[in-house]
């Protein structure tokens, strides 16, 4: 669906609250992308009806953070949060606010937010309500905190990681002001849960300027209280040396642990409170990274590392080298293999038992390597019998 369909669809709930008496707008980030021509997740709506208001006006509603005035409102099938306008009072632990008070009016509602560029609103007409100017910021490619811009990251000291994924995302710069200040909070960084951290650096990461978005943070001194970067700046910014753009998300953090090279990676990706399954991923990646960085792919390499794996190593592994990845090529190959996966083996240990007439014991996983191994090398086909015919030819039979 594109933008312009996604707002019509959801003008109608505009409508019900002016119908109302209410005041109605789309605000946020879809503007922003709207007036960017970048693709809209989804459309947020803010209302001067108070959550109880918006509950009355629409049949179909969940209460989904009904304390800071939201209200999901099911409408078509589709589900759109729909928030009170609001203020915020003094922010506990640099991230949450102590006390939010539901608004009538619209401009008192975009002051809170953190930057211009995420400080309009549209009506359902197309008009652009914009009190601090963020459409000039979108054209000028800069961002800008919504007035003081200290008081804003001691509001909530995430926002600065917000700012440097948006550098990443847009591939604009800070303004002045903005990049001044980011320095000075900097330390407050440190109050911010890990997991919050992570969820700020993913997003970096997946910015088609990513290196724009490191560079925020390496300039701002944000580093220092990021999981494992604390001293660590000059291999970041070996970092911004390669052309980023090549990688994935995940093959970013891959290249960013493979100039590291910390003692033990494991607990350096655990550091970041990263899921288990992409742990495992990361970390096995890294360990095929280093064993291929001078030498090809063998089959076997290719069918022990996994597809996945052998892609991301190949891709970062390319990048450092200053060659090509054959990124492609290495997934035909992985496709073309006898077997890709242990349980393609054509027998297995019940058969072995059988064939050796014993009972089971350390010997079946050996043998079941051995024929895997020989399986993938195509020095025997996967299948029973000839398996059979290759362990009696090697004497294991």
């Amino acid at each position: 669906m594109n933008n312009q369909s996604m707002f019509e669809q959801a003008a109608p709930l505009l409508a019900e609250l002016e119908k109302a008496g209410f005041a109605a707008y789309y605000v946020g980030g879809a503007v922003r992308d709207y007036l960017l021509d970048r693709p809209i997740g989804d459309v947020d709506i803010a209302t001067a009806a108070l959550p109880e208001e918006v509950k009355q006006i629409f049949p179909k509603t969940v209460d989904v953070g009904i304390e800071h005035g939201t209200v999901l409102v099911i409408w078509k099938g589709e589900g759109y949060e729909i928030t009170t306008f609001r203020t915020e009072s003094e922010y506990k632990d640099f991230r949450r606010p102590d006390k939010v008070s539901f608004v009538r009016t619209l401009e008192e509602d975009l002051q809170r937010r953190d930057f211009t560029m995420n400080a309009m609103a549209m009506d359902r007409f197309g008009t652009i309500i914009d009190p601090f100017n963020g459409r000039e910021a979108l054209k000028l490619g800069y961002i800008q905190t919504v007035g003081d811009a200290n008081e804003r990251f001691s509001e909530d000291a995430l926002r600065m990681m917000r700012a440097a994924r948006f550098a990443s995302q847009l591939g604009f710069r800070l303004h002045e002001q903005t990049k001044e200040a980011l320095s000075r909070c900097a330390p407050l960084l440190k109050h911010i849960a890990v997991e919050r951290k992570l969820m700020e650096m993913n997003k970096l990461f997946a910015g088609r300027k990513a290196a724009e978005g490191l560079r925020v943070m390496l300039e701002g001194g944000l580093l220092a209280y990021l999981p494992g970067l604390c001293g660590q700046e000059k291999l970041v910014e070996q970092m911004l040396a390669y052309d980023l753009s090549r990688l994935t998300a995940s093959q970013k953090w891959l290249l960013l642990l493979v100039l590291l090279t910390p003692d033990k990676p494991l607990d350096w990706l655990k550091a970041w409170r990263m899921p288990a399954k992409k742990i495992k991923h990361i970390a096995g990646t890294y360990e095929w990274s280093l064993k291929q960085r001078l030498c090809g792919w063998s089959d076997l390499a290719l069918y022990e590392a996994g597809v996945e794996r052998a892609v991301d190593a190949e891709a970062v592994n390319a990048l450092l080298c200053g060659r090509s990845a054959s990124l492609e090529e290495l997934r035909e190959r992985h496709n073309a293999l006898p077997i890709r996966d242990r349980k393609e083996l054509a027998v297995t240990g019940q058969e072995l038992k059988a064939w050796k007439n014993e009972t089971g014991g350390p010997w079946m996983k050996s043998y079941l390597e051995r024929i895997e191994r020989a399986v993938v090398e195509k020095t025997v086909e996967n299948d029973p019998e000839k398996i059979k015919e290759w362990l009696e030819a090697c004497n294991l039979l």
